[in-house]
């Protein structure tokens, strides 16, 4: 398939292309660089540089590329920020994709997958199912709410397939066959748990500030489901087959397994083995208790799996990524958009 990437040259979106790539799908990167990286991108991929906002040259792309469907990764993501400035939120994510959704439908694009989030659900202290009650805890989970519903009146209005897949906690590094990183995390800012931990070691920060230890928890800190990033991109080259039968489609996408903050922080000192010290200090808004997935859906309909459940070897990807790459990618000048 000919396939239009958004977001291509971010953490998630960089290793699916690859992925897609691997698996014979012709691939068009189209990306702002506000947040991605142009080094990210698979030399394989056809690269656009444009922001989803600028009409023009979406169309433009769309017009060339006689595309059978898209991915949708391009995407404000950190869930503090989105509590502090809102409107960035709603234009990037919610303004950005309904821009994306008309020129997609102008060209008869009919397919698309969609990279949403479990921070559309309601906390839960037992593993979330598709069908549980949503209710955001921030503005970033809203936003990506906001858009599977607008995926639901697109695919009835005009006949658009959709898959929604709700990501839980994306992490560590693609490797090659003998162990080495190929791509890996790299936000600016930096705001994930396990790249924050990985830079103590490294030397980038003296310690891991812990946000908040007076949750309902066994230890008092916030519960995540942790998913290895090429499981992640395997799922989305699943739900693209998928659409060939399925119309609409949502997915979780996790271990269905929750690991604390501080056990992360002990793998992650068993890891490498560095002390890792740790501050303790104040929630921070937004932050739900316990968001851990069950996956049974898709891995009853599509027969996905996760190669990679075990934290460690999560962790251990991700240390060999940044181990290998301390400052992750390099920016060129004029790459931000």
């Amino acid at each position: 398939m000919r396939l239009l990437v958004t977001g291509g040259a971010g953490y998630i979106g960089s290793i699916t292309t690859a992925v897609l790539l691997d698996a014979g799908h012709s691939v068009t990167v189209y990306d702002s660089l506000v947040r991605g990286y142009r080094e990210a991108v698979p030399k394989e991929a056809e690269f656009v540089q444009g922001n989803l906002a600028d009409r023009d040259t979406l169309n433009r792309v769309l017009s060339e590329g006689h595309f059978d469907a898209a991915m949708h990764f391009a995407a404000f993501i950190e869930a503090g920020e989105s509590m502090t400035r809102p409107g960035r939120y709603f234009s990037n994510n919610v303004a950005n994709t309904l821009n994306l959704l008309e020129a997609l439908i102008a060209h008869d694009v009919k397919r698309i997958v969609f990279s949403s989030t479990a921070a559309v659900y309601a906390s839960k202290d037992t593993p979330l199912t598709e069908d549980d009650p949503l209710g955001p805890s921030n503005v970033y989970g809203e936003t990506k709410l906001m858009i599977e519903r607008m995926l639901y009146w697109y695919h009835r209005v005009h006949g658009l397939r959709y898959c929604a897949l709700r990501y839980f906690n994306a992490a560590g590094a693609m490797l090659d066959g003998d162990g080495n990183a190929l791509r890996g995390e790299a936000h600016d800012p930096e705001t994930h748990l396990i790249p924050l931990t990985l830079q103590v070691p490294l030397g980038r920060r003296e310690a891991l500030y812990l946000f908040g230890t007076d949750y309902d928890t066994p230890d008092g800190t916030c519960i995540r489901d942790y998913i290895h990033v090429v499981d992640l991109a395997q799922a989305h080259v699943l739900a693209l087959e998928a659409l060939d039968e399925r119309e609409a489609m949502v997915y979780n996408l996790g271990n269905g397994r929750g690991y604390s903050n501080r056990q992360v922080i002990e793998t992650a000192r068993r890891v490498t083995g560095h002390p890792i010290p740790v501050i303790e200090t104040d929630r921070r808004p937004g932050d739900a208790p316990i968001l851990v997935a069950s996956s049974e859906k898709i891995a009853r309909e599509l027969g996905w799996q996760p190669r990679y459940p075990e934290l460690e070897d999560i962790i251990a990807s991700a240390w060999e990524w940044h181990r290998t790459h301390p400052f992750g990618y390099r920016r060129a000048p004029g790459d931000e958009g």
